[in-house]
């Protein structure tokens, strides 16, 4: 447990945790939405975007899934990852890396320090595995939220891109 987030208990996820994950990303399209945000995932629920499933499913069986758990009950995911998705116009680190490919947490627990719990993990995990950077891409669109929450938990602001129409950043932790 993260001493810096009482009662949050981060734990490796497994195929079992699909649902959850799901769960947790579909809340979150519709809290994101709730607030006038339908350009950084869209409207449509993520469990019913094409693709969707079966991502969440090889997120769990393809890659290093972790699950922050309060008493038990599932209330945030990470997955981590050796580089960034083929799928995104992101170019690779030039060295060994981790790269945060999910951060979600369950939007009925906003402000408990889920993410931030998430991270500090992936952290121990990139320095555990001898890696000294570890990467995440977020929306870099609306005010500028997500980066900065980013920015609060110890990446810097590095790459600059597009998806499409979609504005991304790129940021970086040094973990060595």
């Amino acid at each position: 447990m993260d001493e810096t987030t009482p009662g949050i208990d981060v734990r490796p996820g497994s195929p079992a945790d699909a649902p959850a994950i799901l769960d947790m990303l579909d809340s979150a399209v519709a809290w994101m939405n709730a607030r006038g945000n339908t350009e950084q995932w869209g409207t449509t629920p993520y469990s019913q975007k094409t693709g969707g499933v079966a991502r969440v499913q090889r997120y769990t069986t393809e890659n290093a899934p972790y699950i922050a758990e309060l008493a038990g009950t599932p209330v945030g995911a990470l997955v981590l990852d050796s580089g960034p998705s083929p799928q995104m116009p992101i170019a690779p680190a030039g060295e060994p890396e981790r790269y945060v490919r999910l951060l979600v947490s369950d939007r009925r627990r906003a402000g408990l320090g889920i993410g931030a719990a998430l991270l500090a993990h992936a952290v121990e995990e990139t320095r555990r595995a001898g890696v000294g950077l570890l990467r995440v891409d977020c929306w870099a669109g609306g005010g500028g939220e997500l980066v900065a929450f980013y920015e609060r938990n110890g990446f810097t602001a590095t790459d600059r891109f597009l998806s499409g129409s979609w504005p991304g950043q790129v940021l970086a932790r040094r973990v060595d």
